[in-house]
C-alpha cells in the first residue's frame, strides 16, 4: 500500500468494536495508554491475536508491533518457553488456601537473578508494588512525605501519585500535598528539597533511567543523599527491569536501592509484579519482627501459579538466551535505520529517536522543532497504513532482521510525507481527523 494514500486504509470492524467498547468500558480500554484517543481518528486497531513480533487486528490486517503490551511482552507474543511453563501449571490448580511451592521457587529464581535484593513479594500490577514501597518507607521512617521524580511520567494509580497529575479529580488535596517532586539528574535541587522538608521525607522514588542515561555519579549521589537524610531510596524498575540488564538498572549501574519494584517484562504479558529490597525493611511486612505490623502486600491473585511460572520462564530465558543483549542489538539497528532515512528525507531534526536501544521512543517535532501531537498523528497514521503498529519503537526479542528492514522502509515513506507537511507548514491534510491526545489531561 502507498502510505501517502492513507484515505484507503480503513478499519470498519475495529471502529465498530471501539464504539461497543466505549459503551461498556469507561475510556474504551482498560489502560488509558491503550485508548483510541492515542491513535489517529478511526485508525485504532482492535487486536484479534498476536504471534512473535506481529499482531493481527479484527479487520484482518497484520502489523509489525512495537511497545508490545506497554513494554510488557519483551519476548514476543505466545513465546513457546513461557507458554509451556504456564500450561504445566494450569492443570495443577492456580490458587490455594496456602502458599504453593511455586511461590518459593519463583522467589528463589527472582532473587538469584536480582542479587541486590534480599526478599521479594509478588503482586499483579505495578501500582500495588510501588504503593507498597511507599507505605513501607513511611512506616519505617515515621515520615509523611513522598518525593517523586518530576521527570518520570507514571508511578501508580493510587492517590499519592495520581493527585500530582492533571487527572487529579477525586483525590483530596491533603493527600496530594504530601507528595513533593525533585528533578532527575540534579543532586543539588534534590538536596535542597530534602533540607526544606528536613525529617519529613520518607522516600525518594524514581526510575533509575529512562530516555536518557543517568549523569555520571548521579545514582550514587542519590544513594548518599538518602542515607544522609535518613530516607528510603526506591527504584521503580517496571521498565528498566530486565530491559537494562537481567538484574535491572541497579545491576547495570551498581547502585543498590533500599527497595525496588519490577513488572512489565517480568511476566511477558502475564500479570505479575514484584516488590523487592533489603530484608530489614521487607520483614516489616512479615511476621518475624517485634514492631508494628505493616500491611505490605496481600493480594488474592498475587501468587497465581501460572503467572509465577511465566515469570520463572522469562527470567530463565533472559539469562540463558542473552535476551537483553538481543534487545539492545535490535534497537541499535532500528535506531540507525530510522535516523538514516529521516536524515535522507530532510526530517532528521523532526523525527527524532531517543532512549536506550532496548527502550526506544520517538519524538515528532513541528516546523519550529517543538513537540507536536498533530505531527505525531500524521506519523502514526502513515505507519499504520504501512503495517507498523508503533506508539513507540520499543523492541521485542521476537523481531527479525526482516521486520526491522521493513519497518525502516515504512518509516522512510512516512518521512517523505512528513517533509511535504513541513514544507506546507500544516500537517492537517494528512491527519484524517482530530489529533492524538496526551494520556494525562484534565478534560476528556
Amino acid at each position: 500500500m502507498d502510505t501517502e494514500d492513507t484515505g484507503e486504509f480503513l478499519l470498519p470492524r475495529s471502529c465498530l468494536a471501539n464504539e461497543r467498547l466505549h459503551a461498556l468500558v469507561p475510556g474504551g480500554a482498560h489502560t488509558y495508554a491503550k485508548g483510541d484517543d492515542q491513535y489517529p481518528e478511526n485508525l485504532a486497531p482492535v487486536i484479534s491475536h498476536g504471534r512473535g513480533a506481529h499482531v493481527w487486528d479484527i479487520d484482518g490486517n497484520r502489523y509489525v508491533e512495537y511497545g508490545s503490551g506497554l513494554r510488557s511482552v519483551s519476548l514476543g507474543h505466545a513465546h513457546p518457553r513461557v507458554i509451556e511453563a504456564v500450561r504445566r501449571e494450569l492443570d495443577r490448580g492456580s490458587n490455594f488456601v496456602r502458599p504453593s511451592i511455586v511461590e518459593m521457587e519463583a522467589a528463589e529464581r527472582f532473587l538469584a537473578t536480582v542479587p541486590t535484593a534480599e526478599m521479594v513479594k509478588f503482586a499483579k500490577n505495578g501500582s500495588d508494588a510501588t504503593t507498597a514501597a511507599v507505605r513501607l518507607a513511611r512506616a519505617a521512617t515515621g515520615r509523611p512525605r513522598v518525593a517523586v521524580c518530576a521527570d518520570h511520567p507514571f508511578f501508580s494509580v493510587d492517590d499519592w501519585f495520581i493527585g500530582t497529575t492533571p487527572m487529579s479529580a477525586g483525590v483530596p488535596a491533603a493527600t496530594t500535598e504530601l507528595t513533593v517532586a525533585f528533578p532527575y539528574g540534579d543532586l543539588a535541587a534534590t538536596e535542597e528539597l530534602l533540607t526544606r522538608y528536613e525529617g519529613e521525607v520518607a522516600c525518594l522514588i524514581l526510575e533509575p533511567a529512562t530516555h536518557t542515561e543517568p549523569p555520571p555519579g548521579y545514582l550514587a549521589g542519590l544513594r548518599e543523599l538518602a542515607d544522609r537524610h535518613g530516607c528510603v531510596l526506591v527504584f521503580d524498575e517496571m521498565i528498566t527491569g530486565l530491559r537494562w540488564s537481567e538484574a535491572g538498572a541497579q545491576g547495570l549501574y551498581g547502585v543498590v536501592p533500599d527497595l525496588s519494584t519490577f513488572g512489565k517484562a517480568l511476566g511477558n504479558g502475564f500479570a505479575v509484579s514484584a516488590l523487592a529490597g533489603r530484608r530489614e525493611l521487607m520483614e516489616r511486612g512479615g511476621l518475624r519482627h517485634s514492631g508494628d505490623r505493616v500491611f505490605l502486600l496481600s493480594t488474592t491473585h498475587g501468587a497465581e501459579t501460572h503467572s509465577l511460572a511465566a515469570a520463572m520462564a522469562v527470567l530463565t530465558a533472559y539469562v540463558e538466551e542473552g535476551v537483553t543483549a538481543r534487545l539492545h542489538a535490535l534497537g541499535e539497528r532500528l535506531a540507525a535505520g530510522v535516523r538514516e532515512v529521516a536524515a535522507a528525507t530532510g526530517v532528521g531534526d523532526h523525527v527524532v529517536v531517543r532512549g536506550r536501544a532496548s527502550n526506544l521512543v520517538f519524538a515528532t517535532l513541528d516546523e519550529n522543532r517543538q513537540p507536536s501531537q498533530r505531527y505525531r498523528t500524521l506519523f502514526l497514521r502513515l505507519l499504520l497504513a504501512g503495517g507498523v503498529l508503533a506508539p513507540s519503537f520499543v523492541v521485542s526479542s521476537a523481531l527479525s532482521d526482516d521486520d526491522i528492514e521493513y519497518t525502516v522502509e515504512v518509516v522512510a515513506q512516512a518521512c517523505a510525507v512528513y517533509r511535504k507537511a513541513l514544507d506546507a507548514g500544516d500537517p492537517t491534510p494528512w491527519l484524517g481527523g482530530r489529533p492524538v491526545k496526551p494520556v494525562f489531561r484534565r478534560l476528556a
